[in-house]
């Protein structure tokens, strides 16, 4: 069974922007499958138990510098979990110094970036987030430039998003024709294409020192386990670090589990046991010998486990399917999942009230996931992320209706990686695992002074806990160098400033306010985010 593309929602790639302090806070179907992966080094540890970048310039940061209210203080809170950079677009040469300047910030703290290559010929089958390279040669220019800009420093990379999910052309292993069939194309050679663009892709990351890339693996509520099992080791998976599940969609992180484990059961059973993919367990029908061969298609709407009462959220059958079938053998292919809006699982659309209720494309009453993390527990799990930036749109929803609102909401949604205040609101509201406020804030006044900049800070601590001694720590973006600071002593590296508090006025309790006069040459730009003893403050 193959389901529907979720359509994620693609926010466009931004260079960092400078504030004036006085404004307001502004190859295909016949590839042979390689059956031996490439070792890492043994002084690269890659993702898992890596720490993950923040980037104090992110385009959720960015969203907040033009709101306001509870709206500026939830992009501000969501900017202070780091979340994926997309890249989607852009010359080679623009590719290349985009990811040089988010990988350069990321390496000087010792940082891991995580890095969405987004810009496949076709991508998304020119739907919601429409756009890409015009051809192989195209993208292969532009994945050569993107690999150039990470070099030998750390980086991750989840490659194309709905790149394994939807493939012009393409024929499955059950002989049916996919959707997705663009009169552009030649449908004799779409999908080899796809398959060439994601090995270059592949093995272009690969042969970089200390970078992780990931493939698209879909996600639990899509294609089923042989189907896309089959399409990873078309596309390199085992050249690769792995795959990832659930970009940009709503799937509970149980069923992505269960879900990654029985692909990476698929990939072993047919690589090493010589097993076909046919016999692959998988989600839409669970039977095994746990159940005595008899199955049902499993739910969505719950979470799965070995011993679910329900049927359709037990997995013993499918778990003692691949069981039998590896014996002494173990899956080796690792994943990552996207937890970033799955905390409450997907949305149920009421029935029969819309004609197609695009249960993907911003669902309403959702809530924010397991926070990102290279340290799951999981022996197969490298890491949970957030792949899609919690947000920004999925794209406009008209649910099977002519719009122009989404029905669900009866507003207008913004176009897809726009900023969705609404939606921002609810995931935190409703986040599971619940999210914290930011507590402490940091106002600014300053202004331009000849060749640099003179600003007031005033801190303050909204926690319930005194701080002593106190830092307060900032990223600036143009070059920027601290002469003096009034109120604290400074340490600056590279970009980064740290002021720590003056002995006599060390500790900062909590409801009171310490101020600060910072003085610098460059530009009079106004920090994103700034942190106290490590924690981010609304501004």
């Amino acid at each position: 069974m193959i389901q529907d593309s979720p359509h994620p929602g693609r926010p466009a790639p931004s260079r960092r922007r400078a504030l004036a302090l006085a404004a307001a806070a502004t190859l295909a179907a016949g590839l042979a499958v390689p059956l031996a992966a490439t070792p890492a080094a043994a002084d690269d540890p890659g993702l898992p138990g890596s720490e993950l970048s923040l980037n104090p310039w992110s385009t959720t940061l960015e969203a907040a510098q033009s709101l306001g209210g509870q709206a500026r203080a939830d992009a501000q809170l969501l900017g202070s979990v780091p979340s994926a950079d997309w890249f989607t677009s852009g010359t080679p040469a623009e590719v290349q110094a985009a990811v040089d300047d988010v990988v350069s910030a990321a390496a000087a703290k010792g940082q891991m970036p995580v890095l969405v290559a987004y810009n496949l010929p076709f991508r998304d089958c020119a739907q919601y987030s429409a756009g890409g390279a015009l051809d192989t040669a195209a993208y292969v220019a532009w994945i050569d430039a993107f690999a150039a800009g990470i070099g030998d420093r750390a980086a991750t990379v989840i490659l194309e998003p709905d790149g394994l999910g939807i493939i012009p052309h393409y024929t499955t292993l059950d002989g049916a024709l996919e959707w997705c069939q663009p009169a552009e194309l030649d449908p004799a050679t779409a999908a080899t294409d796809r398959f060439t663009q994601l090995n270059h892709a592949v093995d272009a990351f690969g042969a970089l020192a200390a970078t992780s890339v990931y493939l698209d693996g879909t996600g639990s509520s899509w294609l089923n386990v042989g189907e896309i099992s089959d399409r990873l080791l078309k596309a390199g998976v085992q050249r690769a670090d792995g795959f990832f599940l659930n970009a940009s969609n709503y799937q509970f992180t149980t069923n992505s589990t269960a879900f990654g484990t029985w692909i990476s059961s698929c990939i072993a059973f047919v690589t090493e046991k010589g097993g076909g993919f046919a016999d692959c367990g998988n989600q839409y029908w669970n039977g095994g010998p746990a159940t005595d061969w008899q199955g049902t298609s499993m739910s969505p709407y719950g979470e799965w486990s070995a011993d679910a009462s329900d049927p359709a959220l037990n997995t013993s059958g499918v778990d003692s399917r691949y069981a039998s079938q590896l014996g002494d053998t173990e899956p080796t292919t690792r994943f990552v999942i996207d937890t970033s809006r799955n905390g409450l699982g997907p949305w149920a659309p009421p029935e029969g009230v819309y004609p197609s209720p695009e249960d993907w494309c911003n669902p309403p009453d959702r809530g924010l996931g397991l926070r990102p993390d290279t340290r799951t527990g999981v022996a197969l799990v490298d890491a949970y992320l957030w792949i899609k930036v919690p947000g920004e749109s999925d794209g406009k929803c008209y649910r099977g209706t002519a719009g122009p609102l989404d029905p669900a909401r009866g507003i207008d949604d913004p176009a897809a990686g726009q900023w969705f205040v609404e939606q921002a609101r609810e995931l935190i509201a409703l986040a599971n695992p619940p999210i914290a406020p930011l507590d402490c804030h940091v106002k600014v006044v300053g202004t331009k002074l000849g060749k640099g900049f003179i600003a007031a800070l005033t801190v303050r601590n909204n926690g319930s806990s005194t701080l002593s001694p106190w830092t307060l720590s900032w990223t600036f973006d143009a070059g920027q160098k601290v002469t003096k600071v009034v109120g604290g002593t400074f340490t600056q590296a590279a970009a980064t400033v740290t002021v720590t508090a003056p002995k006599l006025l060390k500790a900062l309790r909590p409801g009171k306010t310490t101020a600060l006069v910072v003085s610098g040459v460059g530009p009079a730009v106004e920090p994103w985010q700034f942190h106290l003893n490590g924690r981010a403050c609304t501004s």
